[in-house]
């Protein structure tokens, strides 16, 4: 009688949640779906077009050669051994571009005297466009690893410098406030306010700057390069051969929404206390 009394209580609550399971899992395969029409009616009618030669096949090929090349050059290992060259360069890269821009977004954020010192200069560097600095590059470092690695870097440090030095310098004044009433020292006001509250703008650096590595890494690899996707999608221009050029552009686009979609599943992570506006879902 105790146990069918306990079922009894316990069974609505169980059906209360799986209606909720149920709902979040209809909203998520939506977004799927709605994510998916665009770029599969663009396909549709690229092929469409294609089969009935209203395309030209060296200008644009249709996506179902593209993917037979796709699938010829992942089964010959190519593929993986130059997105395995180009995916360490880009994270070496970033690491170290994006952690000096970290350092330095945090020592201009806390301190007056250094962003009248150093911001003016670096905010002049952000504004050289990586291909004007490449050939610099190649120049001093030749055509090894280390130009193209300082490429990568220099692309991602601005925007990891410049979305942490907002971060800080956004931070509500009333937080001091409070932690003026809470007696905080020093390091509890930064690791406990200020750190914290400039976390969205950090990670807003963190994406941008992921993405600006990749940008980077196509300069490098394209500028002179003997490995690399990149390279793949320059020797491939060479020979018009254009279906490996669509190739080398998919996985560039692919790898960059994967690491973009990685740092989001970690900045929702750490940032699920943020209580902000995430758009009207039924418009």
């Amino acid at each position: 009688m105790q146990f069918s009394a306990e079922k009894a209580v316990i069974s609505p609550l169980i059906q209360k949640k799986n209606p909720a399971k149920r709902r979040g899992l209809s909203i998520q395969t939506t977004n799927i779906l709605l994510g998916l029409i665009l770029p599969v009616a663009i396909l549709l009618i690229w092929e469409i077009a294609g089969a009935m030669g209203k395309l030209n096949p060296i200008l644009l090929p249709r996506p179902s050669e593209i993917w037979l090349e796709l699938v010829s050059l992942t089964a010959s290992g190519e593929l993986a051994r130059h997105l395995g060259i180009s995916a360490w360069r880009a994270l070496l890269g970033f690491l170290i571009g994006g952690g000096l821009g970290l350092a330095a977004g945090l020592w201009v954020g806390f301190s007056y005297k250094t962003e009248r010192l150093l911001d003016p200069s670096l905010q002049m560097l952000r504004t050289l466009p990586h291909l004007a600095i490449a050939p610099l590059f190649i120049l001093w470092f030749g055509f090894g690893e280390t130009s193209k690695i300082l490429l990568i870097a220099k692309g991602s440090f601005f925007p990891l410098y410049v979305n942490t030095f907002l971060g800080i310098r956004s931070v509500d004044d009333k937080l001091f406030d409070v932690g003026r009433v809470l007696q905080f020292s020093k390091w509890q006001m930064v690791s406990k306010l200020i750190i914290p509250a400039s976390l969205p703008n950090i990670f807003l650096g963190i994406r941008l700057s992921v993405g600006i590595a990749w940008l980077g890494l196509v300069v490098a690899e394209m500028m002179g390069s003997s490995s690399g996707v990149g390279y793949l999608i320059n020797d491939a221009r060479s020979f018009s051969l254009t279906t490996v050029v669509f190739v080398g552009i998919i996985v560039f686009a692919v790898v960059g929404k994967l690491s973009d979609s990685l740092v989001k599943l970690l900045e929702s992570r750490l940032l699920r206390w943020q209580d902000s506006y995430k758009g009207d879902k039924g418009s």
